[in-house]
């Protein structure tokens, strides 16, 4: 992990001078406040600011919900209630702020996630840093031959060392060149939004991003299932742990419901319920594709 001597200046600062106040705060997530957590060789993640509690996704249910919610005699029945349900605005009243050091191919893969708001580091503006994400030998996988968006088999022996040597190599050669291109050491030295586009996609950036507790547990389901890329599974992994500590009781019921849960379509629900009558049911008379059945199967494996 890398930061800045100006950052870890900024970090020492801000923790050393707490202040009160009046609003919520919840004191696990205190404890990660403005801490950086290394994740792959170079990045990180910190929480910079967060908003609201476990109470506070209550408090709003209470009010959204009033009467219809009494029945729930305490604050983790009611959450639970609400993620069982597929309640959202409840959770969208909690917010974080984090700060983010990424390679640039997971951050592009992570923006597909559009409900957040997000500044990034401008390389128009600034220079990045010499700084490249490479795998480490445990994490080079051939192509998988039945999953076009998948790993295969880890690469071994003279395979794997052929294929670090190139990372490491394209990489630096592409960032000596950008560096050649913005030299102004008797030239004029080309623009840094045009000498940008010949860096490779393993370099670093970095951003801020601002998102709420529905889209952050959304974000957390596909990114931290472990069919979810390596590289932005371990970021999804260290957010969630913060988050555990923030909202422990929404969490709880995230892992219970939506991660360690399943969804069945009406179809699959009909073909459970002849199961349990003790009837034999097959693919062929389930009404399910291929694919669906292979997939319900699955389930019971």
């Amino acid at each position: 992990m890398s930061l800045t001597a100006e950052q870890l200046a900024e970090i020492e600062s801000a923790r050393a001078t707490p202040r009160p106040t009046l609003r919520a705060v919840a004191e696990g997530m205190e404890a990660h406040l403005y801490k950086a957590h290394p994740v792959l060789d170079h990045g990180f993640v910190r929480v910079i600011d967060y908003m609201g509690d476990d109470s506070a996704i209550v408090q709003a249910a209470r009010v959204s919900y009033g009467a219809g919610t009494k029945h729930v005699s305490n604050d983790e029945g009611l959450i639970r209630y609400l993620m069982r349900h597929w309640h959202s605005t409840p959770f969208e009243m909690c917010e974080v702020k984090l700060h983010v050091k990424l390679p640039v191919f997971v951050a592009r893969q992570w923006i597909r996630h559009r409900t957040a708001n997000v500044n990034e580091y401008s390389a128009r503006y600034s220079i990045l840093d010499r700084e490249f994400y490479i795998p480490a030998p445990e994490h080079l996988a051939a192509q998988s031959s039945v999953n076009n968006q998948g790993r295969g088999a880890v690469l071994e022996g003279a395979e794997a060392a052929r294929v670090l040597d190139l990372l490491k190599r394209d990489a630096g050669q592409m960032y000596d060149h950008y560096e050649e291109m913005l030299s102004q050491d008797g030239q004029q030295g080309l623009a840094r939004e045009l000498a940008r586009m010949n860096l490779p996609m393993n370099i670093y950036t970095q951003w801020y991003w601002k998102t709420d507790l529905h889209n952050l547990f959304h974000f957390l389901r596909l990114r931290a299932d472990a069919h979810a890329q390596y590289e932005i599974r371990v970021y999804a992994e260290a957010i969630a742990q913060t988050v555990k500590d923030w909202v422990p009781l929404a969490f709880a019921a995230f892992e219970d419901y939506r991660m360690g849960g399943v969804n069945l379509s009406g179809k699959a629900v009909a073909v459970l319920k002849r199961r349990l009558a003790g009837e034999t049911v097959t693919q062929e008379d389930s009404g399910m594709s291929k694919g669906e059945w292979r997939e319900f199967e699955a389930i019971w494996a």
